[in-house]
């Protein structure tokens, strides 16, 4: 049963988690920027992140599942985030420490939230459908810490940007404290296998259709800020336009509940493919005007709110009892971790060569395939 209290404690979680994306997505760049690197390599430093989605969410799913202790395993996966994180302190501006800094802090955080996922659902029980009203604080702590990190980033430069990451880890690790385990009633679905469940067309589609969408939004989370700056927008303004995104997607995760019921997951996704293409095309070609750059900004309710609760309604429908931390690992790692790094990659190498207006172009384009695939395919 979802108390008040456990309500809290549920959606201080996604708070905090999500509150450290505010302040990675926006100015971490900056901040690597600022230490002299280029921009193939802070999308080889940023890539290093989503690399450690591939391994690190199937390893804890697995242990997730065999042991049933998901909440032990987010607790000491937080406190070993914030350890290792510190690690930056030392790093001095080095690629290689820092490499090894984002491969050992990325390798835990990315294992934290899957499993918190499966908690989350499990708690939820058969009231599934309310689970956009618990994440909706993960967009609130966004917006907090995009928006919030811009005059400080404005007054106090880009050093505090790793001071505020340590602080959010922290605070992260002291919520998870405080979230009980969830009990799943035993045998209350059919254990099938996972191979003869990753072989459904429906599945593999689903998963293909993830990658792309978030193979799509890498010029996105790896260079806008640093885009935006080059149309001489303040960073304060750059931090309001990251604010802005989530916003809308606030918004749209408190008629989560309603949608689902009545669109189901394969029109909302399809939805959500269409506007993603329309919001690359127009930051790609009209950024430098302020009113277009920001109803682009609104489609961040379509292209991650409506798609993210969507797909975590698909997993949870493709890999019931037994097979949901797996299913929750699975999802981050091929979507925001082989997608986002094959993304942060390409962005990386190809923006100075091809230029952002061709990277966005390349971005509708995945959308567009996502959508293909979704429309012929998706049938769950």
């Amino acid at each position: 049963m979802l108390t008040p209290a456990l309500y809290i404690r549920l959606s201080g979680f996604y708070l905090f988690y999500f509150a450290t994306l505010g302040v990675l997505l926006p100015y971490w760049g900056l901040y690597l920027l600022a230490l002299g690197f280029q921009p193939a390599r802070i999308g080889e430093l940023l890539a290093i992140a989503q690399v450690t989605k591939l391994i690190a969410p199937n390893l804890w799913g697995w242990l997730g599942d065999r042991t049933g202790q998901r909440i032990r395993i987010v607790r000491w996966a937080c406190l070993a985030t914030a350890l290792c994180f510190a690690g930056v302190y030392i790093a001095d501006g080095s690629y290689g420490r820092l490499a090894l800094v984002t491969l050992l802090f990325s390798f835990f955080w990315n294992a934290a939230l899957p499993q918190f996922e499966a908690v989350t659902l499990n708690h939820l029980g058969e009231h599934v459908h309310r689970y956009s009203r618990v994440r909706l604080w993960g967009s609130v702590g966004f917006i907090g810490a995009a928006v919030g990190m811009g005059p400080v980033v404005e007054n106090w430069g880009v050093a505090t940007v790793p001071a505020a990451l340590l602080g959010l880890f922290a605070a992260l690790w002291l919520n998870s404290l405080a979230v009980p385990e969830s009990v799943q009633a035993p045998d209350s679905y059919p254990t099938r296998p996972i191979g003869q469940v990753l072989r459904q067309p429906a599945v593999i589609a689903f998963f293909t259709v993830c990658f792309l969408n978030q193979a799509a939004h890498g010029p996105y989370y790896g260079f806008f800020s640093l885009y935006l700056e080059t149309f001489g927008y303040s960073r304060e303004l750059i931090g309001l336009m990251w604010g802005l995104g989530v916003a809308v997607e606030v918004g749209m995760f408190i008629f989560m509940h309603r949608l689902l019921p009545r669109f189901g997951p394969r029109r909302l996704l399809l939805a959500a493919l269409i506007m993603a293409a329309l919001r690359w095309l127009l930051i790609g070609h009209f950024a430098a005007d302020l009113p277009i750059l920001l109803f682009a900004q609104t489609l961040h309710a379509f292209t991650f709110g409506v798609f993210h609760a969507a797909s975590i309604h698909l997993v949870h429908q493709f890999f019931p009892g037994a097979l949901q931390g797996r299913g929750q690992a699975l999802y981050s790692s091929l979507s925001f971790g082989a997608g986002n790094a094959v993304g942060s990659l390409a962005a990386g190498y190809l923006w100075e060569g091809l230029g952002p207006a061709m990277m966005f172009d390349l971005a509708a384009a995945l959308a567009i395939l996502g959508g293909l695939v979704a429309w012929r395919r998706l049938w769950p």
